[in-house]
């Protein structure tokens, strides 16, 4: 930190990396509450030779600068007061012939830092600092494993703790979106090994491919709280909504089938869906459907699943929330600047990588952030020790026929144009009822997917799921290549 940058900082109000303090014979005494807050969050400097007077400044200066510099310096090297050994910085400024100085304390990779007890953690909230909570210290003791707990494999654990049919379905997944992957013709178990969802010595899976493609009960044997909460809420707030929701989806087995049911929600929130080139790559469409999808992948693989807290989506009448137990271990701005990427569950984020869903280092951020330039909404990020939440704001109104959010000020011409000709090919598609619809947009996204699948994820009967398929086939829609088993579906083309 410069002198200038010292000063522009007293200029501001509220800050959450920057602390001033009257220092002007001895240390002050809660500057180690400080020192641990800025340690357990984000870091930031302690500025020591300056009162704070309300919302102005007093640059008092120190009378003994080098005997204050070593008592702090002293402290944080002994390694006595706190548990966890501390890196910082000193600069010394002389302003109008008074000397300040400025500490910078880094964020400590090993958290919770407390001072001698684990009752004394402190952390920045806002600009002050305040005792964390027992569910902040745990969420800290979490982050001590981050990235390391999903590739920890689980004792006892072997592919027959899989859903076979979620594993199948990825995998022709993958076949389809990216045919070039090399282990695409191995049998299951040699699969497995190779991607890293199960040891190749012991067979035993790993936390991340347990979550990813587990059976519920195997899952809950290690990880009680599973479970995703996905609901619909006809109001801008659950306080307002009559009736309480319109739609909440039903636990599923594991991650895969949480991420299946839910994209196809999320559809019915973006103007245009998600396609496929020929080939079966994923094109970069910049569709507000790849935007939310790239939320959802964030938020699948980022979530702390050993919290007790569980992962929620709540899509409002104005915005769309994806919170996540865990905060962000990167700022949003820093992985902006640097397209870092540092999931939380490596093993998670690898897999859907695998299947073409996910970006490469860090770029997803700046595919979620497309969402602005495609509604004039925009996005929110918000983070602290325990949570995270990412929101995505809505157009005003919705087109109900098309699904589609429209901005009431902001109808265009070419907007009217593609809504009507969208309600024209809705006219001359003969009257598809809304779970054809659905089974056509399935089938887009997955032409090997199966007549249960569509069952759950339209919640229909299995009766059900045979009349809307025939009549999809007496329309001349669809077309079955292949037998019942191991075949695939095919959209005609009108």
């Amino acid at each position: 930190m410069t002198k200038d940058e010292l000063i522009h900082k007293l200029s501001e109000i509220e800050w959450d990396d920057f602390e001033v303090k009257s220092a002007k014979s001895e240390l002050p005494k809660n500057v180690w509450e400080t020192v641990c807050a800025f340690a357990n969050t984000i870091g930031g400097w302690i500025v020591l030779g300056v009162a704070q007077k309300g919302k102005s400044f007093e640059i008092e200066g120190i009378d003994n600068p080098e005997k204050i510099e070593q008592d702090f310096t002293t402290v944080i090297r002994s390694g006595q007061k706190f548990n966890q050994h501390l890196l910082f910085k000193t600069s010394k400024f002389v302003i109008d012939s008074k000397v300040v100085l400025a500490f910078y304390i880094s964020s400590s990779k090993f958290k919770p830092v407390y001072i001698n007890t684990p009752v004394n953690t402190f952390i920045r909230v806002c600009s002050g600092d305040q005792r964390a909570t027992d569910a902040e210290i745990m969420a800290m003791y979490h982050d001590q494993s981050f990235g390391i707990k999903s590739e920890e494999f689980v004792k006892g654990s072997s592919i027959n703790d899989l859903n076979l049919l979620s594993l199948k379905t990825f995998r022709n997944h993958v076949r389809n979106f990216n045919s070039s992957f090399p282990y695409n013709d191995l049998d299951d178990n040699a699969f497995c090994r190779k991607i890293g969802i199960c040891s190749n010595i012991s067979g035993e899976l790993s936390y991340g491919s347990l979550l990813m493609f587990g059976k519920q009960d195997s899952i809950r044997e290690f990880m009680p709280n599973f479970w995703v909460d996905y609901i619909e809420i006809p109001s801008d707030s659950v306080a307002t909504a009559v009736p309480r929701y319109t739609f909440r989806m039903q636990e599923q087995e594991n991650i895969w089938e949480y991420y299946n049911v839910i994209i196809q929600r999320l559809r019915l929130y973006a103007d245009n869906p998600f396609t496929t080139t020929e080939s079966g790559a994923s094109p970069d469409d910049e569709s507000r459907l790849y935007a939310l999808r790239e939320g959802l992948i964030n938020f699948l693989a980022h979530s702390d699943w050993f919290s007790p807290m569980h992962p929620t989506i709540r899509i409002f009448t104005n915005r769309i929330e994806f919170q996540n137990p865990g905060g962000f271990i990167v700022p949003v701005e820093k992985v902006e600047q640097e397209a870092i990427s540092l999931p939380r569950n490596p093993i998670i984020i690898k897999l859907f990588r695998a299947a073409k869903l996910a970006e490469n280092a860090g770029y997803g951020i700046d595919k979620i952030k497309t969402w602005t330039a495609l509604t004039g909404k925009e996005i929110d990020f918000k983070s602290d020790i325990t949570h995270s939440t990412i929101v995505f704001y809505k157009r005003d109104a919705i087109d109900k026929e098309n699904g589609v959010a429209l901005d009431k000020d902001n109808v265009t011409e070419e907007t009217t144009e593609k809504t009507t000709e969208k309600t024209t090919e809705k006219t001359t598609e003969k009257k598809l009822n809304i779970n054809q619809q659905k089974i056509i947009d399935l089938i887009k996204v997955n032409p090997y997917i199966t007549n249960s699948e569509i069952g759950r994820i339209c919640n229909i009967s299995d009766d059900g799921v045979f009349y809307n398929i025939k009549k999809l086939k007496q329309l001349g829609l669809i077309v079955r290549i292949g037998p019942d088993k191991g075949g695939h579906w095919k959209i005609i083309e009108k």
